[in-house]
């Protein structure tokens, strides 16, 4: 790819492109090699902080108790299910996950406020910086996906809300293998969907956690650390780590002229 100067320069004023850091240990990996295609997971995409918002408004100085352990639990309960052959959906295993993390914290969690935050996730809108990123990827000719654990309906609703209908080649749930990423099987959705070899395709991150299971699948990896969060310890890291998507086109603009 090489990103329109225009385009990138939008994204800097923006304040948006602030430069990502290689990994020292796949600082050079296939360096030069050009990226036909990146699939993203969705939370680099779609902003999930309202649903945690919610949770603030509805338990005052409780939110942020209430916020990580359900995330932690709702991935917790993901793998846990994958793993031994009983599989919920997305959905369902976020929902269990908040009714025992309201009451682990002993949190009076009413059928409307349940109901209330998990219908947050499908009023999830795109990150300030996706839209116009996307598009100048797209007129590079970088093919996209979305390649997710969330269910089809959570992520048809974030494309709707936030005007991207036209943004994506695919939009590749996890669902319809009935499955959880960091499976292997999950991450080679994307190789299946793009007909492409898995080194012409760039995985791109939201968690940590993913970042090292798409590495260790074999993917060119990126990861959009919006959160600022260390490095997990799980064997493998990203190719290169920025904030943003400005961060992101930078890397893949390097990667053909390095």
């Amino acid at each position: 790819m090489s990103l329109d100067r225009r385009e990138f320069l939008n994204l800097a004023a923006a304040g948006l492109a602030t430069g990502f850091v290689m990994s020292a240990s796949h600082a050079s990996a296939r360096a030069g090699s050009p990226i036909k295609a990146i699939a993203f997971d969705a939370f680099a995409i779609f902003d999930p902080r309202a649903v945690y918002l919610l949770a603030e408004q509805f338990f005052p100085g409780k939110g942020a108790d209430l916020s990580n352990a359900w995330r932690t639990r709702q991935f917790e309960y993901q793998w846990l299910r994958a793993l031994s052959g009983d599989y919920v959906d997305f959905w369902q295993a976020t929902e269990d996950a908040l009714a025992f993390s309201a009451d682990l914290l002993k949190l009076d969690l009413s059928r409307d406020r349940r109901e209330q935050l998990m219908d947050a996730y499908l009023r999830m809108k795109a990150w300030p910086d996706a839209s116009l990123a996307l598009q100048a990827f797209r007129n590079n000719g970088i093919r996209l996906a979305i390649l997710s654990n969330a269910t089809p309906a959570i992520l048809d609703a974030g494309i709707k809300n936030s005007g991207l209908e036209a943004a994506f080649e695919h939009v590749l749930s996890t669902d319809t293998i009935r499955t959880y990423k960091p499976d292997p099987r999950a991450y080679r959705m994307a190789i299946e969907a793009f007909d492409l070899r898995r080194e012409d395709i760039l995985f791109v991150a939201f968690g940590g956690w993913d970042a090292a299971g798409s590495r260790a699948f074999g993917y060119r990896t990126f990861w959009v650390n919006r959160l600022g969060l260390p490095l997990e310890r799980l064997g493998a890291g990203p190719d290169a780590i920025g904030r943003n998507l400005a961060d992101l086109a930078e890397f893949v603009d390097r990667q053909r002229t390095t």
